[in-house]
């Protein structure tokens, strides 16, 4: 049944350009008439055009009345009321015009500026495509249930969270991130719901309903997005404090010295306070409608604002400095096995199990292409790891139990000590036979990111976590965060939040649901939600829809932008119209030239607020296509070319053990990877990528720290080369090139890490999809 507040909806958008059409019209008669020498019809055509405006007009000024204020409203009523009182019906239709007008404009620019706000919900899928064996049918979103097998034709939009299952996804997410390139899912890969299918069906598993699933989460703040309540919307009636005093003030001392009633209503006119109403709302929800271009959806006006003031920022580490899932880092082997192998046997077995480690090792040996086989008799032990029977070989991965005897497994337990990393051991036959180690990696993106926050006004960097002391040590020294706090319970961590904002605007970033109660307690609550913690984004006031937490710079940055052009129109339109008011009193403005005056400054006020949808223009970066086409190319040959990084450890570790014939072989063919792989890859970037980004970086003194390092890494090779030459004359290496040789292989291992972490940071995350 429809109610009176829904006809109420429907109608709101037409209220405004029927006001226009009525006013004009009545404005356009009475005109024609004044030409026709019918000065009676003429005035009462403008006195009916007058009176359709002062009914709005007068619920205009009631509303803040009833909250216990006095708007600015009051003057455009007085102006009103006054060119009827002394007889100016022209002018008071003129008013009635630009009133008219005025609203209708502000309603078209609220509506441009939320688009993006509006599109979310506009984007919110309806149905999905269920298949129950070899049938699939169509049923209503409410109805999916976790677990079932959806089908997502080409075009479509992904109806709840899940995971692919069979062939590669091409998907369009530039709804939920801003992000203009389509990316590929392959099988096991997290899908969000609300991106569109950009290439052939693909069926996934749900994992989530509809109600828990991301898009429905990110509808919810779209839902509340506004900028009703933002203090810097009551702009117009903080300063109606002395602004209606001060024209009241002057209409009256004009009317007083000249004893023209004209003339004060003449001020009154040019007073109306458009300017006032206008520019704060516009420029408002014009920030928040440029925010989730980028991504990132603000609930309110205020957040907007308290955004713009902040100079503290409480960050969680796990899912928000780092990547939040664990990755596979190394695969140390016994003596005899192959580290793909290892791999393979682990992934086979772990493809049953839901631990989050064993989906870390499915995801690894995807990516390395490995043919996995499919386990059977497979038994999980709850704190000990699967046991699977593969290609007829039993098979066990996650916990060592026993003393660790070999040397390479107590190597192995070392090497994760140091790097915080976990451990699950492969064993076949309950014989240990490799270890992969896997961690929670740093975000690519984080120490770029955490320069931006601090050129973004934040002056104090705090990091929350429930980890351990010696990761998260780890963590703030790279990042250089002010202060760290380990092990914290959510109830912690709402006592850190509140000390902070106690002393300073306070932001709180998280992405878990331990983290929500913090996010409420800061002054702004940010949410990571792109994996779709629901808990934490319905807590937070700012929800960054893409996983990038650079994009909460970007949104201070627009935050401050904003505010700067709502008080810019705000005041400038007010400047003008005081001068107006002086000209007005002297009488050489009369009430109906003053009324278009008034008209020509409401334009330009609101035109110089949608300023605020296209950003800052000195903060805009951008790179040439063919740059960022580079950055891609070059990003890729890391990833290939890290795996490998491991042959010159090895090299070293062979050569530490004994210096025969398979210790230089082991050395000659580092060497060759060294010379066919990596030289070339450095030159490459030094002459191809290193002068493409000088113009971007301002400068080509950024990257010529780089270029001293791709000096170091051709001297180290170079030297490397020279002693297998001499070891291939002296028909094996020396004992007294041992130590040289391992001094640069360690130090080629380490430099080449180092290098790659540096480039990766502050050049390739400068590609706007760049990866995390």
């Amino acid at each position: 049944m429809t109610t009176i507040r829904d006809l109420a909806a429907r109608w709101r958008p037409h209220v405004e350009p029927a006001l226009v059409m009525v006013t004009v019209s009545a404005l356009a008669a009475g005109g024609i008439a004044w030409l026709a020498g019918q000065q009676t019809i003429a005035n009462g055509c403008w006195i009916a055009g007058t009176f359709v405006a002062l009914v709005p007009a007068v619920l205009w000024v009631l509303g803040p009345l009833r909250r216990g204020r006095v708007g600015v409203d009051l003057i455009a009523l007085l102006s009103l009321v006054g060119t009827l009182l002394v007889g100016e019906y022209l002018a008071g239709s003129l008013i009635a015009v630009m009133l008219a007008g005025g609203r209708a404009l502000e309603a078209s620019a609220e509506r441009r500026a939320s688009h993006d706000l509006r599109a979310l919900l506009e984007h919110a899928p309806r149905f999905a495509r269920r298949r129950v064996g070899t049938e699939v049918g169509v049923i209503a979103l409410a109805d999916v249930a976790i677990d079932d097998v959806l089908v997502v034709g080409p075009g479509e939009v992904v109806p709840v969270d899940g995971r692919v299952l069979d062939a590669v996804a091409v998907l369009d997410e530039s709804v939920l991130t801003g992000e203009p390139l389509q990316v590929e899912r392959t099988a096991g890969e997290p899908v969000r719901s609300g991106v569109v299918n950009a290439g052939n069906a693909f069926e996934l598993r749900a994992t989530a309903t509809a109600q828990d699933s991301t898009y429905a989460g990110i509808v919810r703040l779209a839902e509340q997005a506004g900028a009703e309540s933002a203090p810097i919307i009551r702009l117009a009636d903080r300063y109606a404090v002395w602004f209606l005093p001060l024209t009241l003030a002057i209409a009256g001392t004009a009317w007083l010295v000249s004893g023209s009633a004209v003339r004060a209503v003449a001020v009154l006119v040019v007073a109306t306070p458009c300017p006032l109403l206008l520019a704060a709302p516009v420029a408002i929800v014009s920030g928040l409608s440029r925010a989730s271009r980028l991504g990132v959806v603000i609930r309110s006006g205020g957040a907007l604002e308290n955004l713009g003031h902040a100079t503290t920022l409480v960050v969680d580490k796990t899912g928000t400095l780092t990547m939040g899932r664990p990755v596979v880092v190394e695969i140390s082997v016994a003596p005899g096995h192959d580290a793909m192998e290892v791999l393979r046997l682990a992934a086979s077995v772990d493809q049953m199990s839901p631990h989050v480690l064993a989906e870390a090792i499915v995801t690894e040996a995807l990516a390395r292409a490995a043919s996995l086989s499919l386990p059977i008799d497979v038994v999980e032990e709850p704190g000990r790891g699967v046991t699977a029977t593969v290609d007829g070989t039993r098979v066990r991965v996650g916990r060592l139990t026993g003393t660790i005897e070999a040397g390479w497994a107590r190597a192995a337990v070392n090497r994760a000590r140091l790097d915080s990393a976990a451990i699950a051991w492969v064993c076949v036959d309950e014989e240990p036979i490799g270890g992969v180690l896997l961690r929670d990696p740093l975000r690519r993106n984080a120490p770029r990111t955490v320069r931006r926050l601090r050129a973004a006004g934040l002056n104090r960097l705090v990091m929350l976590t429930g980890d351990r002391a010696e990761p998260a040590r780890e963590v703030a020294t790279v990042l250089g965060l002010d202060e760290v706090y380990a092990q914290q319970s959510p109830a912690d961590k709402v006592t850190a939040v509140r000390a902070e904002r106690d002393r300073a605007v306070t932001v709180m970033v998280g992405d878990g649901v331990n983290d929500a109660p913090a996010l409420a307690a800061a002054t702004v609550g940010v949410a990571m939600g792109a994996r779709g913690a629901t808990a934490s984004s319905e807590a937070a006031d700012i929800v960054l829809t893409s996983d990038r937490l650079d994009r909460l710079a970007d949104a201070m940055d627009i935050a401050r932008w904003s505010r700067r052009i709502a008080v810019q129109s705000a005041t400038v339109g007010m400047t003008l119209s005081l001068c107006a008011m002086a000209v007005a009193a002297f009488g050489l403005l009369p009430p109906a030239a003053g009324a278009l005056l008034q008209e020509g400054i409401d334009v330009a006020v609101i035109l110089n607020a949608l300023r605020a949808l296209r950003g800052n223009p000195a903060l805009a970066v951008g790179l040439p296509a063919d740059t960022e086409d580079m950055l891609h190319r070059f990003a890729a040959e890391h990833d290939s070319l890290r795996d490998t990084l491991g042959l010159l450890r090895d090299a070293a570790d062979r050569l530490a053990a004994g210096s025969d014939k398979s210790a230089l072989e082991t050395l000659t063919n580092a060497h060759t990877f060294l010379t066919g792989e990596i030289l070339p890859h450095e030159h490459a970037e030094e002459t191809l990528l290193y002068p493409a980004l000088a113009r971007p970086l301002g400068t080509g003194e950024a990257t010529a720290t780089m270029s001293r390092t791709h000096a170091e890494i051709q001297r180290l090779s170079d030297r490397i080369g020279t002693h297998i030459a001499l070891a291939q004359a002296s028909d094996g290496v020396q004992p007294d090139q041992i130590e040289d040789l391992l001094a640069c292989l360690y130090g080629l291992y380490a430099v080449l890490h180092l290098h790659f972490l540096q480039e990766e940071e502050n050049y390739f995350t400068l590609a706007d999809d760049a990866p995390n």
